[in-house]
């Protein structure tokens, strides 16, 4: 064999490794994303199943994203800390056997401690996942292929999961909305300790912040706590309050301990990354929107308009294509038009969408009055995807990729559990029809917010 033909072989390699890698971390995501999701819409049976009343019900939707809110930070620096590999690959593994745990479920505690261990183990995949396609793509047209195609699995991951979910619901049963996760986390699992190659980890020696990842993590908790208390409770009662206020506490600790630790959770060099800062905020406006809508828009359909569980789901398949096929297209200008100029477009179709459905008739028909808006919240968010994890990692160091990771998903999961927890306290608030306009408006606003940050935070030459 000669040089040449050898150098063909090893570079023929490295491309298969990395469409691997590519491939486990998108499976891998759309997992986590699909079960934010995939149990809203079999709520009511395993109500019927379970016997479990409208208080403790909640839990099982909000545990999941309680967990995972709270420790992806930790999550992202321990795939720095101790790998990135053996990160993904413990769990996976946790989120396949409490994904098990919770369609053998048989009453509302063994699920909601089953949903919580699967909100734990997402958080470890979410950023290892991540890290895993930023230290294997190098910066530059490659990554930001590989990070628009990720992007677009995390952008449908939503969607897909409300899809999934009525199917499920209205065919097998709630239980194989967990059940299903099974085969493909144990296949992950498998492929991943074969050929994923080895952590090159480079901070052994270094402590992990203990101190910092503790108040972070309590802090993360007990807000995305609080959003979804205040729903509840109202905003001004004297318990949301107090809940708001030892989150501050201790996230304000946490900021206390991190400028005077030798090893930070969270270094003072990445928050000066202008880049990674705004993308961050704008990918908590942007998933705040989102999720707000898929939430919205759901309750929309069962309860003022009666579509039945099957028929929901099926219904966002027009948002779903939508946002596979603009994401996996717009990831291919990324590099052209640039982070700033893509979060601006996304953001303003998103608004215009959600906006037009503040008109809608108490009797609206689905092609007329709603396809316009699911198409044009798919598209918007078929171009921001992409760009909000490119924007994400963008002048990141490989040895930090796994808490950039973590900062960008903790701003998917508090930006979602704030737009739910804001249209809910407005459907508390406003009945009928008119409470669903209001819901739509204030999505509005919260994509316009996100637009006005993109474009005035990024830099014009930083593309």
């Amino acid at each position: 064999m000669t040089q040449v033909e050898a150098d063909r072989g090893s570079a023929a390699t490295d491309r298969g490794h990395r469409r691997l890698v590519l491939a486990l971390a998108s499976a891998a995501m759309a997992m986590v994303g699909l079960d934010t999701a995939i149990v809203n819409v079999g709520v009511p049976s395993i109500q019927r199943d379970l016997g479990i009343g409208n208080g403790t019900v909640q839990w099982v939707v909000v545990v999941y994203g309680l967990l995972l809110g709270g420790f992806l930070l930790v999550g992202g620096r321990m795939a720095d800390h101790f790998g990135r590999r053996r990160m993904f690959v413990l769990g996976l593994g946790v989120f396949t056997v409490a994904s098990f745990l919770s369609g053998a479920s048989n009453g509302a505690d063994v699920l909601i401690a089953a949903r919580a261990l699967q909100g734990f183990g997402a958080a470890m995949i979410a950023p290892a996942a991540l890290a895993l396609l930023a230290v294997t793509f190098a910066e530059g047209a490659e990554r930001d292929r590989a990070l628009g195609i990720f992007g677009a699995v995390g952008a449908a991951a939503g969607s897909v999961g409300v899809v999934a979910g009525g199917l499920l619901a209205g065919g097998p049963g709630w239980r194989w909305s967990f059940f299903i996760n099974v085969p493909v986390g144990v296949a992950g699992v498998v492929i991943a300790v074969i050929y994923l190659r080895r952590d090159q980890v480079t901070d052994r020696g270094a402590k992990l912040d203990l101190a910092g990842a503790t108040t972070v993590t309590g802090g993360l908790l007990l807000a995305v706590y609080a959003l979804h208390h205040a729903a509840q409770h109202r905003w001004t009662s004297v318990s949301s309050l107090a809940l708001a206020a030892a989150a501050a506490v201790l996230l304000a600790t946490f900021v206390w301990i991190e400028r005077r630790s030798v090893a930070p959770l969270v270094p003072g060099s990445t928050l000066k990354n202008r880049t990674l800062v705004i993308a961050n905020l704008t990918a908590f406006l942007a998933y705040c929107s989102l999720l707000a809508f898929i939430f919205i828009g759901s309750l929309l359909m069962q309860q003022q308009l009666g579509y039945s569980p099957t028929k929901t789901g099926l219904s966002w398949l027009t948002t779903t294509v939508t946002v596979v096929v603009v994401a996996t297209v717009s990831s291919r200008f990324v590099g052209r038009v640039g982070v700033r100029g893509m979060l601006l477009a996304g953001l303003i179709v998103i608004a215009a969408g959600t906006l037009w459905l503040t008109r809608l008739p108490a009797d609206a028909d689905y092609v007329i009055d709603l396809v316009p808006a699911f198409l044009l919240v798919g598209a918007g968010f078929g171009l921001c995807g992409p760009a909000l994890q490119i924007g994400a990692l963008s002048g990141v160091a490989g040895e930090d990729s796994g808490l950039a990771s973590g900062l960008v998903e903790t701003m998917r999961e508090i930006g979602g559990a704030t737009g739910v927890a804001t249209v809910s306290t407005v459907l508390v608030n406003r009945a009928g029809v008119d409470g669903f306009h209001t819901a739509f408006a204030a999505i509005g606003v919260l994509a316009v917010a996100g637009a006005l940050i993109a474009g005035f935070g990024f830099r014009r030459a930083g593309r």
